[in-house]
């Protein structure tokens, strides 16, 4: 569905209206590597040009490494109820919503590390 690639734009403004977006591209990077996907995520990176990224990356492991995705959506922490509303057949667009569910959960991450570290 396309209506997530507009909230996930609206959630990076908002992590860098919080000045969070850089924490955000390092966590998501933490959560690759702990899940063993490899990844690696500049902080300077556009908005446009992450999404796209993740929702590739996000993508390939459907199609090819299912496993492996399913270990990323673990260690991302992706609650199991969201992740079975997700309404596609189309793996085009259950990786645009899983990367949605992503950027999301991992701003939650950065928020809460920024909110009770401060």
């Amino acid at each position: 569905m396309k209506k997530d690639i507009p909230n996930c734009i609206a959630l990076l403004q908002n992590a860098d209206e919080q000045q969070l977006y850089q924490k955000l591209v390092g966590q998501i990077n933490k959560d690759f590597v702990r899940a063993n996907i490899p990844l690696s995520i500049s902080k300077e990176l556009p908005h446009d040009a992450l999404i796209g990224l993740l929702k590739e990356k996000i993508y390939v492991l459907i199609l090819e490494k299912f496993n492996e995705y399913l270990n990323l959506l673990y260690a991302i922490d992706i609650p199991e109820k969201a992740f079975k509303q997700i309404d596609g057949t189309d793996a085009v667009e259950v990786a645009e919503e899983v990367t949605f569910l992503v950027l999301q959960r991992e701003l939650q991450k950065v928020e809460y590390k920024d909110k009770f570290t401060s």
